[in-house]
């Protein structure tokens, strides 16, 4: 059986090529039926955003890509509640329907997975 994995993507889609990248190993482990997961943490909470603008700073908008992960077999999609509220953000309205975790929900989710990558 193959080993599970989480992405942790903790950074805003904005701040380098951290976020990208989170994704298309998701995208790439969904691509080849692999159990995995994708936590938003920190700063990476702002991919979920639909407030999103990112013609102005000349970037490429991920929603679309996020979007579609479910088509991707990925449905384990988290964010951390407490990163969301520290950044104003409702999780009631995100661009993605992800599983909100408190902080003891995240150590638990950490755990429930073979292989952890954080970027």
């Amino acid at each position: 059986m193959a080993k599970s994995l989480l992405v942790i993507s903790r950074q805003a889609p904005w701040a380098g090529p951290g976020a990208r990248e989170a994704l298309d190993i998701v995208l790439a482990g969904g691509a080849f039926d692999l159990p995995l997961g994708l936590l938003f943490l920190d700063d990476g909470v702002f991919q979920l955003s639909v407030a999103q603008q990112p013609k102005a700073i000349q970037q490429k908008d991920l929603t679309a890509n996020l979007k579609a992960l479910p088509m991707f077999g990925v449905d384990d999609l988290f964010a951390c509640g407490h990163s969301l509220a520290e950044r104003g953000l409702n999780p009631k309205n995100l661009n993605l329907d992800v599983e909100t975790l408190d902080s003891q929900g995240v150590r638990a989710l950490i755990e429930r997975y073979d292989q952890v990558i954080t970027l």
